[in-house]
């Protein structure tokens, strides 16, 4: 890892990265594990990675960790994920603290189970005065259902006018920046309903690695080739 931490320029370092954490599934099925050990190895490569982006100075994180699709999964595997979501926040909620992190929640947390709305509201109101990193942890969430959300928030103002400054106020994650950085594992190119507004002019980075054996390293070599582009945004 040092040797890639001599090639980042940290001048140039995204202030803010999303991830699609694809792969937890296969990852399980390639090693003859069931699928929870599986998304249990990917909260590891969480904290993984929340630690390598706060110390090189991202501003902000969007990890997509439960889309409003992903409901339609069995009701084993459904309850397995807010099992390990209730204890990965209870149990990493002093590390983000110790380290600075604020978290923030996007999508339609009032449709998550209650027991893990209270942890979720809990740790967010004990981490809101923070100024380090924010993480913002994508659950229940779908960029169509946020735009809808949007669209009708700004309708129950009665605003007669709407311009994108306006739009992207009333979405989920404001006042956070666009993601100059989308990092999708697991090979997929697809989007698959993740911040459809936000993403319009940044930068794609796909990897054939599972999320589970995707950790800092990986996420130093994705800021790399991100360095080594160069961004036009249509001019």
């Amino acid at each position: 890892m040092e040797q890639l931490l001599e090639k980042l320029d940290r001048s140039r370092i995204p202030a803010h990265v999303a991830i699609i954490m694809d792969g937890n599934r296969r990852w399980a099925r390639l090693h003859s594990l069931p699928v929870p050990v599986g998304h249990a190895k990917g909260v590891e490569s969480v904290r993984a990675v929340v630690k390598t982006a706060s110390d090189l100075g991202v501003k902000a994180l969007t990890l997509y960790a439960f889309s409003t699709e992903n409901w339609n999964r069995s009701k084993f595997e459904v309850n397995s994920l807010m099992l390990l979501l209730k204890k990965a926040i209870a149990d990493y909620s002093r590390e983000l603290g110790e380290n600075g992190v604020k978290l923030m929640i996007s999508g339609r947390l009032s449709e998550m189970p209650l027991s893990a709305q209270k942890v979720l509201n809990a740790t967010v109101e004990r981490l809101k005065n923070n100024k380090g990193m924010v993480l913002n942890i994508a659950l229940n969430y779908g960029g169509r259902q946020e735009i809808i959300d949007a669209v009708n928030a700004l309708l129950g103002q009665k605003v007669q006018k709407v311009d994108e400054e306006a739009f992207a106020r009333a979405l989920y994650a404001w006042p956070l920046p666009d993601p100059e950085l989308l990092i999708r594992t697991s090979g997929e190119s697809r989007i698959s309903n993740f911040l459809l507004w936000q993403t319009a002019y940044s930068e794609f980075y796909i990897t054939d690695t599972l999320w589970p054996d995707f950790k800092g390293e990986q996420f130093i070599e994705a800021l790399l080739d991100y360095q080594a582009r160069e961004r036009r945004r249509g001019a």
